[in-house]
């Protein structure tokens, strides 16, 4: 299976933190699952970090080495049809970041892994 994973989830795995569902980490330890992240969370991330609202060990590209080449995730880049998604899309989520990242789960037809409930009120498989 393919997922895209949202922002917190990324963070939650690579921090460790109990509010990630052991079923949700099982997920992403599974070698016959394609794990994604995104571009728009890595930008998310940067934002966060400069404004001092998150705190991660090291630099962003270590982050992002470590979520490529320890974990085996996959980063997925932006592409016009992902913004030609995003423009369709209907506004019951006002967060800029996770409506690109809907559009994009849509667009490559990933199972988005979020705890966030708006998601579920577009056309997109969530898994929690």
């Amino acid at each position: 299976m393919r997922y895209l994973l949202d922002t917190h989830a990324i963070l939650w795995w690579r921090q460790d933190d109990p509010r990630l569902p052991h079923r949700i980490d099982a997920l992403l330890q599974s070698t016959e699952n394609e794990i994604l992240f995104s571009q728009v969370s890595l930008w998310e991330i940067a934002i966060k970090r400069s404004l001092g609202k998150l705190k991660l060990e090291g630099s962003l590209e270590e982050f992002v080495d470590g979520l490529r080449n320890e974990q085996g995730f996959v980063m997925l880049p932006l592409d016009v049809s992902h913004f030609t998604r995003l423009e369709t899309l209907p506004y019951h989520h006002g967060d800029p970041f996770d409506r690109l990242l809907i559009a994009q789960a849509m667009e490559i037809g990933a199972i988005a892994v979020t705890d966030d409930a708006a998601w579920k009120k577009y056309r997109v498989k969530t898994r929690w």
